[in-house]
Parts: structure tokens; C-alpha cells; sequence
């Protein structure tokens, strides 16, 4: 039996904690927050304990791994303290805003053979998975063309959007991790963002849509689209196209069921509320992947070095949303 301590008890943390109390062969043992009623609240209801400090949590002997799910300025020093303990770490992303401290904090714990895994929960969604495992055999023949959409169906608070890092950083992200697992090493970057949903993104220096093309070594061309709003709900959906077909990975909803009738053809539910609802069994697949990754004594995936490459792109891209041109990526190496 693994047993796991969650660091921060916000949205995401609580989904990972709960998640953990009903794994098979996994025990959360603890739960950690800044804000200690929270923790106390959630421990009670998932049996757990409620500890008092970040030391506590890394001196327990019973905890082999943490979830670090707390804000994103906590996630490098959370990391580097977990593997000096001698603990495997599950991180959400992104390792940090910048990439300075992220390459810093890889650097510091390479030489301890860490066990780190990054919460890129998309890749453990069952339609995105079925659509890898078939484009990677030959379904589609060579991939020329992909389209990533992902559209939220209502902007964050101010108060979120001043720490997210940018639509790049925070949203974007996911595809572009999305990206490189489809279609390999990403060797050019070209962005172009607007304010087109709130002018209060501008007044924070950020976009709330852009699109953006991407091109694969292999020669592929991907294109992500993403905006802070969407009418019809959370747009989260995968189009591949290659020499012989395509794939496609399309929304999910509440049913399957449609109506056929004198006002509507093929009329559906609409589509699921967020992502805490749309990826929610994908949440749950990501966690046993990790405690599986650690029974087995297998690699992790996605690791760090995903985390960096994701991050490289996501920074590429913020460059050239502001110069204008295209961005070449330098060649991926080991920090």
C-alpha cells in the first residue's frame, strides 16, 4: 500500500485527496493546507490526518509520496524538499511561472534519481488516449494535421488571472503538452493573441484568445485555438488528420441522447460544466498511473522533462505574440 499526503486542500487538491481515499492500493494518510480549518475539514471527511506543517508531512515515515497541489510559487521549493525526504512527487502544473527556477530545481535533484510526475491529466483521457493509441498505430497513416481546441466557458477572477502567469502559462499549456504528446518534438512556434472576451485582460497584460500553429519535427503542423469563453460550454476536443484518414476526439456531455423534432435536428445536451467535471475520471486514471508508476519501479509520464518542454513552448509563444515572428526552438537537452 502507497501511502500519499496532499499538499494543498484547494479545488484540485481536494479532487486528488478524494481520489486517494477510495484508491485500491493507495492511503492518504495526510493532508496539508496553509489555511488549517481546510485541511482539518477535509481530513475529517476523508479519514485522514489533518497535518500541521509542510516538515510534518516529509518527516512521516508512512507517506512514500506527495501531491503538490498547492499554488504555483510553492510547487520548485515543495519539489525539491519532498525528494530530499526521499519521497516520489506528483506535481500539478506548471513547475513555476518562469523557467529559470524550474531548470534550477531539476538541477538541485537530478543527482537524488527523483520520482516526479507532472499533472497533465489530459493525456489519461480515455477519448485523447484512444486517439494517441491509434494515430501511433497507423490508423491514419503518417500525421500531417492537427487541430487542439480548448475553449473555457467563462473567464477566471481577477484575482486568479493576476497570479496565473497568462493565458500561455495557465491554459495554453495543457496543449501544448497535448501537442508534444501527438505529434512528437515541437521545433517552431507562432502565436497570435487578442482581447476579445474582457477588456480586463488587457488591463492585466493578458489575452483571452489566441491561436496558435505549431510545427512537429517530423514536419507535422498542429494548430491550437483557445479563448476564456465559450456560450455553449467547456470546448475540449482533438481533430487529426493524416495520410490515410482521421481521427477525431469530440466533447462530452451530460448524455448521448438527441432530438429529432419540427425545431431542432440532432439537438444534444450540452456539453459538461469545467474541467473538474469534464476530466474527472481522467483525474482519477492519472493518480493510479502514478501509484502504479511507483509499485512497478517504472518511469513516470509525464515527468519534469515534460514539464520543461511544455513550458518552453508556452514561453515561446508569449514571444511571439509580442514580436510578431516565429519562434525556432532550440533543440531539447537535459537541463
Amino acid at each position: 500500500m502507497i501511502g500519499v499526503a496532499v499538499i494543498g486542500c484547494g479545488r484540485i487538491g481536494r479532487l486528488h485527496a478524494q481520489v486517494l481515499a477510495r484508491h485500491a492500493r493507495a492511503s492518504l494518510v495526510a493532508v496539508f493546507d496553509a489555511v488549517a480549518a481546510v485541511a482539518a475539514q477535509i481530513a475529517g471527511e476523508l479519514h485522514a490526518k489533518a497535518a500541521a506543517s509542510i516538515e510534518e508531512v516529509l518527516a512521516d515515515r508512512s507517506v512514500h509520496a506527495v501531491v503538490i497541489a498547492s499554488p504555483t510559487a510553492t510547487h520548485v521549493p515543495l519539489i525539491g524538499a519532498a525528494v530530499k525526504a526521499g519521497k516520489a512527487v506528483f506535481c500539478e502544473k506548471p513547475i513555476d511561472l518562469n523557467l529559470e527556477p524550474a531548470v534550477a530545481c531539476w538541477r538541485e535533484i537530478a543527482s537524488l534519481q527523483p520520482r516526479v510526475m507532472l499533472g497533465f491529466n489530459r493525456r489519461f483521457d480515455a477519448s485523447f488516449s484512444a486517439l494517441r493509441e491509434r494515430l501511433q498505430a497507423g490508423a491514419i497513416g503518417k500525421l500531417e494535421l492537427a487541430i487542439i481546441t480548448s475553449r473555457d466557458p467563462a473567464p477566471p477572477g481577477a484575482e486568479y488571472l493576476k497570479g496565473s502567469g497568462g493565458l500561455f502559462r495557465d491554459m495554453s499549456i495543457h496543449d501544448f503538452d497535448m501537442a508534444r504528446w501527438l505529434a512528437g518534438e515541437i521545433v517552431e512556434v507562432h502565436a497570435l493573441g487578442a482581447n476579445l472576451v474582457d477588456p480586463l485582460f488587457g488591463e492585466l497584460n493578458d489575452i483571452d484568445t489566441s491561436a496558435i500553429t505549431l510545427r512537429a519535427a517530423s514536419g507535422a503542423l498542429l494548430q491550437i485555438n483557445n479563448s476564456r469563453r465559450c456560450a455553449y460550454g467547456y470546448d475540449q476536443r482533438i481533430e487529426v488528420f493524416g495520410s490515410k484518414g482521421m481521427l477525431q476526439a469530440h466533447n462530452q456531455r451530460a448524455t448521448s441522447v438527441e432530438v429529432w423534432d419540427a425545431q431542432h435536428t440532432a439537438a444534444q445536451d450540452v456539453l459538461v460544466d469545467f474541467f473538474m467535471q469534464r476530466y474527472r475520471e481522467a483525474y482519477a486514471a492519472e493518480i493510479d498511473s502514478f501509484i502504479s508508476a511507483l509499485e512497478r519501479q517504472v518511469p513516470m509520464s509525464p515527468d519534469f522533462g515534460d514539464g520543461l518542454a511544455a513550458q518552453r513552448l508556452a514561453l515561446a509563444a508569449e514571444e511571439s505574440r509580442r514580436s510578431g515572428r516565429a519562434i525556432r526552438m532550440a533543440p531539447v537537452t537535459t537541463p
